[in-house]
């Protein structure tokens, strides 16, 4: 049975120590794992705004900004010979994680922390710590 890794990414350094992390530990799986890039865009509140760009536009924009987040992630994977997916959705990204996980079945989240304390965390609302309470699977945090 192949592992299905989610890997979050926002473009951050911190992200892609994720991905440094997975690579670098790779012998840890018996079989490659399937992995699965993520991009989560925040939405941006529509208001009277769409009236003015248009659903394409603002669609051509968060494909736009997703890709460009996902890119240094990809190269490494690349680089590494590692095949993945990438995938690209809009909404809040704690929850956006968790239904994707849960969507593709996958067996670990491996993302990177912004390097705040526990308590920093909680009082701002860090998308890890709502990863780890929503998730439906293992979550591995790289700091």
């Amino acid at each position: 049975m192949t592992i299905k890794i989610l890997l979050p990414v926002d473009g951050s350094a911190c992200s892609l120590r994720a991905v440094d992390h997975l690579l670098a530990h790779a012998a840890w799986f018996a079989e490659v794992p399937e992995v699965h890039l993520l991009h989560v865009h925040p939405p941006i509140p529509i208001g009277r705004v769409q009236a003015h760009i248009g659903k394409e536009t603002l669609h051509g924009y968060y494909l736009e900004e997703g890709q460009a987040s996902l890119l240094d992630a990809q190269k490494k994977l690349d680089a590494a010979a590692r095949f993945h997916t990438t995938h690209i959705h809009v909404g809040q990204p704690a929850e956006v994680i968790a239904h994707v996980a849960t969507e593709l079945g996958c067996d670990l989240i491996i993302m990177g922390t912004h390097g705040q304390s526990a308590l920093a965390g909680v009082l701002t609302g860090s998308v890890a710590t709502r990863v780890l309470h929503l998730a439906p699977c293992p979550v591995l945090l790289v700091k």
